[in-house]
């Protein structure tokens, strides 16, 4: 994956997390395992799973 788009998808991820009301600040890094599966790294230290569920909406999970 190029960088623009390694940009792109943390800044989606960062307006995501943001969206359902998640502390985050900004995604410094984000490590994708699948289609629509991400795992974000916040600049506050937080990590979420950031993926769509099979009924098509996006879910956000803390990790740890």
């Amino acid at each position: 994956e190029d960088a623009a788009s390694e940009v792109t998808a943390a800044r989606d991820l960062t307006a995501v997390i943001a969206l359902h009301g998640l502390p985050c600040g900004n995604v410094i890094s984000a490590t994708q395992q699948g289609q629509d599966d991400y795992v974000a790294s916040c600049a506050n230290g937080n990590r979420y799973r950031v993926f769509v569920g099979a009924d098509g909406r996006v879910i956000v999970e803390k990790i740890g």
